[in-house]
Order: C-alpha cells, then structure tokens, then sequence
C-alpha cells in the first residue's frame, strides 16, 4: 500500500523521471519545496495542490518536463507560469533558481528515494518550517503556523540549532523553535 494518495505518488514518480533526466544529461535536478515537500514529509497529513520547484537550469528542466508531456495552459485567467501534465492532477510551477534565495544551506538538502523511477531532491524539514514560519510572521498566510507546527511534531532528528537559526533569519529575529512546541 502506497503512503500517498494517487495524485501526489503519481506526480513524485514523474517529478522522479524529470529529475533522473536532468542528472542523465550532467543537469543538477530540481529541488521539491513548498506544499509537495509539506505532503512528502509529513506522509500526506497535509496536502498540496501542486509542485513547487527550484532549479538553477530552468530552461532545461522545462525542456524536459515538455518530453514527459508537460504543457503551459493558456487562456484568460489561467496562470502562465505553471505547467500541467494530461495525466496528473497538480501543476508544476518553477518558484525560483536558488533555495530560499540562497540561505538554505545545501547541505541539508534530501535525496529521497520514490520508486523504480529514481529519487527526488527534497529542501530540508528544517528549512520548510523555516520558510512557513517566515510567511506565517508575515502576516499573509497565518496557516503557515500550523504546517510548522505539524512538520516539527512528526518530523524525528530535526537540527535544532540550525532551524532556529533559519526561522531567526525568515522572520527578523521574531521567532525561533521555541514557537513550534507545545506549550501543555
């Protein structure tokens, strides 16, 4: 039995072929952030609508995604910056060319294996709570606490030192770890 529904395992196994085709043709792959990293991480607890992706090859990577059957969707009130794929239900959409504008630390990067298709580079659960804890300080998306709060509760081995520095870092110095536990 899968630990994901349908949709999302479907499109991790495409996201798995992209990124075996980059590699194959000497490309970084992309990384996995946002809702789809929400959704791989904490098992489907949370669910996504689409994949965000950061790649420093962009146009390489949408070369690909079009062999694998991607389209950009046109048309009044469509967004022109994602892609679709006939056969899956969530979008894919390029966020930007470095991780988290070039604060997250590469290192703690995850390479994690989906299937026979390959593997996916995924941004850290450190980071992701960072980057939820910087829109949730922002004032723009107060559900952003909650995705926080669930990847550190079922997320195990965290680096608590360097997700308090980044959650530091996301929100100006107004948060850190301390604002993800349970206060009982």
């Amino acid at each position: 039995m899968s630990r994901w529904r349908p949709q999302f395992e479907a499109a991790l196994n495409m996201l798995a072929q992209i990124s075996a085709a980059m590699d194959a043709k000497g490309h970084r792959p992309p990384i996995l952030v946002g809702g789809g990293a929400v959704e791989l991480y904490t098992q489907g607890v949370l669910n996504t609508g689409d994949f965000d992706l950061v790649s420093s090859q962009q146009t390489v990577l949408e070369t690909i995604m079009v062999q694998h059957g991607f389209i950009r969707p046109k048309g009044a009130g469509l967004s022109l910056r994602g892609w679709i794929h006939p056969d899956l239900k969530l979008g894919f959409e390029v966020v930007g060319s470095r991780l988290l504008d070039g604060l997250a630390d590469n290192d703690f990067l995850r390479v994690i294996e989906i299937s026979e298709h390959g593997a996916v580079a995924v941004i850290s659960v450190e980071d992701l709570i960072a980057d939820r804890m910087g829109q949730f300080a922002s004032g723009s998306a107060d559900e952003m606490l909650h995705q926080a709060k669930a990847l550190f509760k079922l997320s195990k081995g965290l680096d608590h030192d360097y997700m308090d520095r980044r959650i530091r870092e996301e929100t100006a110095q107004d948060y850190g770890v301390q604002d993800l536990e349970d206060k009982a």
